[in-house]
C-alpha cells in the first residue's frame, strides 16, 4: 500500500472515528426512571391531586366557622328629632328628643353548636379519607402505566427483531429464486409478511409513544420527552393462599370506604342538628335611652326578650333531608363493599391464572 492510500485510509478511519464521537455527543442518553421513582413524582406534580389536596384545608376553614359562636347585635337610634325645624316648645309641646343605644345577645344552644362541630369535623375526615383514595387509584394508575410501557417496549424490540429477519429471508429467497432454487410466488409471500410485520412495527411504535406520553401526565409533566425510559424488573407479588384475609384487609382499609363512613357520620350529626335546629333560639337585649326635653333631661334602661314563634316553620324539610341522607350513606356503604369483594375475587382469580401461565413459561419452556 502506497503512502498515499495509506494517508487516504488513516484519514477516512478517522473521519469515521469523529463523526461516530460526535453522533454519540449529540444523542442524549434516555431518562431512566423506576417505578418508585415515578409514582413519587407523581404524587408530588400531578395536578388533580395537588387540587384534591385544598380539599382538607376547605374543611378545616369550615371547622374553625363550626366553633364561632354568633355575634353580639348594636343598635343605635334617635327618634323624635327636631330635624324638619317645626320647634319644640311648650305650645306645640313636640319632642323631646330620644337617643338610644341596644345591644342584643343570640342565645345558642349548646347542642346546636357541638353538633354543628361534629359535622364539620366528620367532613373534614371524609376529605382527608377521599384525599388517600386519590393517592391510591394514581398509584395505581401510575404503575398500571408504568407495566403497559415496559410491555410497548418490549413488543416493539420483538418487532423490529421480527422485521430484520424477514428482511434477511426477503434477501435470502430472491437470491433462491435467481438461483431457480424457488418459486418466485413463495417470495412474493415473504415480501407481504415483509410489509406486515412493517406495520406491526409502525404500530407497536406507535404504543410506546402513547404508553410514554400517558405516563408522564400522570407524573404531571408539562412536557413529555422522547427520551424517557422505564427501568427495572417487573413487579412480582406473592398471592395469598386465601382470599378471606384480603378481602378482611381491604374492608378495614380501603380509603373509598373509609370515607363513606365518615360520610355516615357525618349525616348522623346532620340529623341532630337539624333537630336543634328546629328548636326556638333566645335572644336577650338591653338598651340605653336619652331624653332631651323641655321639661327635663332623663336616661332610662331597658331590657327585652325575644324568641320566635314555631307556629309553622319546625325545619321540618331539613330534618326529612338529613334522614335520607342517612339511608342514602347506607346504601353506598353496602353497595361499595359488594363492589369490593368482587373486584377482589376477580383481581385474585385473575393473578391465579396469570401465576399459572407464568409458571408453566418458567417450568422448562423458556429453556
Amino acid at each position: 500500500m502506497s503512502s498515499v492510500r495509506m494517508h487516504s485510509w488513516c484519514a477516512t478511519v478517522l473521519t469515521l472515528l469523529w463523526l461516530t464521537v460526535g453522533v454519540s455527543a449529540q444523542t442524549p442518553n434516555p431518562m431512566a426512571i423506576t417505578v418508585e421513582q415515578a409514582v413519587a413524582e407523581a404524587l408530588q406534580r400531578n395536578l388533580s391531586i395537588l387540587a384534591e389536596r385544598y380539599e382538607i384545608p376547605r374543611a378545616e376553614a369550615e371547622v374553625i366557622a363550626a366553633r364561632l359562636r354568633p355575634n353580639p347585635v348594636l343598635s343605635l337610634g334617635g327618634d323624635h328629632l327636631d330635624l324638619l325645624g317645626t320647634g319644640y316648645d311648650a305650645i306645640n309641646n313636640a319632642g323631646p328628643p330620644e337617643y338610644a343605644a341596644r345591644v342584643d345577645w343570640p342565645l345558642e344552644r349548646p347542642s346546636k353548636r357541638r353538633a354543628r362541630i361534629a359535622v364539620a369535623e366528620q367532613a373534614r375526615a371524609a376529605a382527608e379519607f377521599r384525599l388517600q383514595d386519590a393517592l391510591r387509584q394514581l398509584t395505581l394508575e401510575v404503575q398500571q402505566a408504568f407495566v403497559e410501557l415496559q410491555a410497548a417496549k418490549e413488543s416493539l424490540q420483538l418487532a423490529r427483531a421480527n422485521q430484520r429477519t424477514f428482511e434477511e429471508l426477503v434477501a435470502i429467497n430472491a437470491a433462491r429464486v435467481r438461483a431457480g432454487d424457488l418459486a418466485p410466488i413463495e417470495l412474493v409471500r415473504t415480501r407481504v409478511s415483509a410489509i406486515q410485520l412493517n406495520q406491526a412495527v409502525t404500530q407497536a411504535e406507535t404504543r410506546w409513544r402513547v404508553a410514554q406520553n400517558r405516563l408522564q401526565v400522570l407524573m404531571g409533566r408539562a412536557e413529555a420527552l422522547d427520551t424517557f425510559e422505564a427501568v427495572g424488573d417487573m413487579r412480582r407479588d406473592a398471592l395469598p393462599p386465601e382470599l378471606s384475609p384480603l378481602l378482611s384487609r381491604a374492608l378495614a382499609k380501603r380509603p373509598d370506604l373509609l370515607a363513606l363512613r365518615a360520610e355516615q357520620a357525618r349525616t348522623l350529626a346532620d340529623l341532630k342538628l337539624q333537630i336543634a335546629q328546629g328548636k326556638i333560639e333566645y335572644t336577650v337585649g338591653i338598651e340605653y335611652r336619652r331624653q332631651q326635653g323641655l321639661a327635663g333631661r332623663g336616661n332610662s334602661l331597658g331590657l327585652f326578650l325575644s324568641l320566635p314563634l314555631t307556629i309553622y316553620d319546625r325545619n321540618q324539610g331539613g330534618i326529612a333531608r338529613a334522614q335520607a341522607e342517612i339511608r342514602q350513606t347506607e346504601l353506598r356503604i353496602a353497595a361499595l363493599e359488594r363492589e369490593i369483594r368482587s373486584q377482589l375475587e376477580t383481581t385474585y382469580a385473575q393473578c391465579q391464572s396469570a401465576n399459572a401461565i407464568l409458571l408453566s413459561f418458567e417450568s422448562g419452556l423458556l429453556e
